[in-house]
Parts: C-alpha cells; structure tokens; sequence
C-alpha cells in the first residue's frame, strides 16, 4: 500500500498539469493511455528483481493491469526520440555559451553581435561549439522563431533574451513542460525516499499576503537575482563539462543542474 498522503498529493499535482492538457485538447483516454504506457515502460526498466528487467507477470501485478495489457504495450514501436526536448537543451547551451564565453562576448555577460559565418567569434563557431551536430542554419532559424535571438540591421545576430526560454513556439513550450517539470519531480523523489548522494537542492520563499504590487515587485528583483546567480553556476558547470571542455577527467557522465522558477496564485476574490 502507498502512503495516506499520496493520493492528496496527486490531487494537488495534476490540476495546472490537466489544464495544459484541455488546453491543447488531449482527452482523459488518451492521458491514460500514456499513463499505461509509462507504468509498464517504469516497472520493467526500474523495478526488476536483482540486476534483471521484470517480468511480465512482476509489471502486472506492480501496476495493476493485465498480463495481456502489458503485454500488448511491451509490444509497441518505441517512441521516436524527444526531438523539441532536445532543441530545447542544445538552443539553451548555445543561449548560454553567447553569455558565458569570451571568444562570443565580454565573458561577464555581454554577449557581442555574431556574423554568421567564420572560423572564430560567429554564430557559426558559436553553435558548433555548443550544439553538437545541428546545422547552423537550423539553430538560426529556430532561436530566431522563438525569439531568442534577432537578426540586426547590419547583418549581425544579437541575443534578444538573457537565457532559452521558447516565447512563440507551444511545442518547444510544451518541451519545457516535460524537461523541467521532469527534473523537479525527480529532485523530490530523490530526497523523499532518500539516496547514499545525500539530499538534493530543493528549497523555496514564499508568503501568503502578499499585495499585487509587491508582488511586481518580487518579479523584477527575482529575475534579476537568479539571473545573476544562474550565470555564476553556469560558468563553474561549463568548466566541468567534457563537451565544453575536453581536458576534463573523471569517471561516468552524469546530466547535473539547477532550476530556479517563479509562481503566484491568487487566494482572493478581487481583480
């Protein structure tokens, strides 16, 4: 049996989760069935006996549903990779890259004008840099379709935001949704059931009487503050990173980061 308190917490969870899903018109069947889907894909990767997936038998009677169910979902076509997920990654490690850099900025933050083309302080070097293999062009045009970027007058690239995050595309939007929210749930699940690592970073601020025009207030401050901090971060990371930085040793590779993010919800009646 799980915990007492789960159910409460679900039930607190999937609110502002369900309305993206109205929003973008995903029905409660088909919610389901990626649910199913997810259940069995878990227990057989994750919660086999020893060092062995689970069994079929093992997946049903974890998740609830039939042998036959399971079956039937293990016998699917794996899903095509997460491609806007991964835009999402590479297009914030360039956005980053622009700010961080010197050889694409001032490194204390001041990203410079790129021309597109050369060998040394371009756009193109830039994304070679940062993105891996995506074709330059494409990283253009989809920081410019997003807004991230702009093309000026004289031809140059400039950075239109301080970091990647998507302002006009609802897929790469919905790609945030599932990285981030991702990662938070996994932060959590860590520190609850606990790990020999020891506790992740997870705290917030918050109060509850707030009137609205501090609340304005608070926006500015925090963007400013967590921007400065996310960028000190991002620097000590970079230089810790084998794609960034191939003279780095250790062992294993491991995807490691923080996430910072902003909320307000309203508790009275008024506006």
């Amino acid at each position: 049996m799980g915990s007492k308190g789960l159910p409460a917490a679900i039930r607190k969870l999937l609110p502002p989760l369900v309305r993206i899903l109205l929003r973008n018109g995903m029905s409660a069947k088909s919610f389901y069935e990626i649910t199913k889907d997810t259940y069995v894909t878990v227990a057989r990767n994750e919660f086999g006996i020893g060092k062995k997936q689970a069994t079929i038998s093992r997946i049903a009677i974890l998740t609830g549903l039939t042998r036959k169910e399971v079956q039937a979902l293990l016998d699917m076509p794996v899903q095509s990779a997460d491609r806007y997920g991964d835009e999402y990654n590479r297009a914030a490690r360039v956005i980053s890259g622009w700010l961080r850099d010197p050889d694409f900025g001032d490194g204390r933050g001041h990203p410079l004008p790129l021309r597109m083309g050369g060998r040394r302080q371009s756009f193109s070097a830039l994304v070679k840099r940062y993105s891996g293999d995506i074709p330059v062009r494409a990283m253009l045009d989809e920081l410019v379709r997003v807004g991230a970027v702009k093309q000026l007058k004289d031809g140059r690239i400039g950075v239109a935001v301080r970091g990647y995050i998507p302002q006009k595309g609802a897929d790469q939007k919905l790609a945030v949704l599932g990285q981030d929210t991702a990662d938070l749930i996994a932060t959590i699940d860590h520190n609850i059931y606990g790990n020999p690592s020891g506790p992740r970073v997870q705290r917030k601020v918050v109060y509850d009487n707030v009137p609205a025009e501090s609340a304005q207030a608070f926006q500015v401050v925090a963007q400013a503050r967590t921007q400065e901090m996310l960028e000190s971060l991002d620097r000590w990371l970079s230089h810790r990173d084998r794609d960034v930085n191939p003279t780095v040793k250790g062992k294993g590779r491991l995807r490691v980061g923080l996430g910072v993010y902003h909320f307000e919800e309203r508790l009275d009646q008024d506006g």
